[in-house]
């Protein structure tokens, strides 16, 4: 007997928030950013770039989003893994879509499943990783 149930996927109206709460927490902390979401699939779900932000911060959010999602783990963890030596040292020229390994990519969870992945880039890597995780824990 199968145990699988189904998990809600991540919705636009998910997405939405995902990325008003980032952009709240960047605005409190007085950053500009650009926040990516993505479904599980890779799939592009809402995308926003504060005008005052730089213009690659854009491609850097999408970048950490697909790099969380492709590998289930934040970013920031995964440092350490692309370094000379590291688990990971010759991934990221290994895929099509080259991946970033800088915290702020964060993959979202639903009742322990990978439902898709937030990135927040503009701000120091750090402080993206917390906008990033501020919005994942304003998600309901």
């Amino acid at each position: 007997m199968s145990t699988n149930t189904a998990v809600a996927p991540l919705t636009t109206q998910d997405a939405d928030l995902l990325v008003a709460t980032a952009h709240r927490a960047a605005e409190a902390a007085g950053v500009t950013v650009s926040v990516t979401v993505l479904d599980a699939g890779g799939h592009l779900l809402a995308f926003r770039r504060d005008d005052r932000a730089v213009l690659v911060s854009g491609e850097t959010s999408t970048r950490k989003a697909y790099t969380a999602l492709q590998l289930d783990a934040p970013t920031a963890d995964l440092v350490e893994a692309v370094q000379p030596g590291g688990l990971f040292h010759t991934l990221p020229t290994a895929l099509d879509r080259p991946l970033l390994f800088i915290a702020g990519g964060v993959p979202i969870h639903r009742d322990g499943r990978l439902i898709g992945a937030i990135g927040v880039g503009g701000g120091a890597p750090e402080q993206d990783h917390q906008f990033a995780n501020a919005a994942i824990e304003g998600l309901v």
